[in-house]
């Protein structure tokens, strides 16, 4: 009992440093919004940024669902993640962070719930159909 704890824990604490790791790397650098000639803003991140975040972000989860982990998949990438966001994006002065950390959290634990869901879903189908193959050739 003790053992899996201990495992469950540390795939967590994994899942969430990886997660923390994955949003310095893709995001975490890019501080500076960019001025166009004709005085809009945009940014601070590019499009291929977040694109990059998202894809990491969906292979932790769906290694987390592989491993039969379905909360871990769904939890620690969100946590991680939001502990980087928070970190980074704290300083804003109107607090605004607050609404859009709020929203991340919102698209990460309903993405992270889809993602593990049907990776879990195809790992099922999978093991049935070659369990079930297995039997009938058997």
């Amino acid at each position: 009992m003790i053992e899996r704890i201990a495992v469950e824990t540390a795939t967590f604490l994994v899942l969430a440093v990886a997660a923390a790791g994955n949003w310095a790397a893709w995001l975490g650098w890019d501080q500076e919004r960019d001025v166009h000639p004709d005085g809009h803003e945009t940014g601070p991140y590019q499009v291929w940024q977040v694109v990059g975040l998202v894809v990491v972000l969906t292979m932790l989860c769906v290694v987390a669902a592989a491993l039969r982990r379905l909360v871990t998949a769904v939890a620690a990438p969100a946590l991680g993640t939001m502990t980087a966001l928070c970190l980074d994006w704290s300083d804003d002065d109107t607090g605004l962070w607050v609404v859009g950390a709020a929203l991340v959290l919102l698209g990460l634990l309903a993405g992270g719930l889809v993602i593990a869901v049907l990776a879990y879903g195809v790992q099922n189908r999978r093991a049935g159909s070659a369990g079930g193959g297995a039997r009938s050739a058997g």
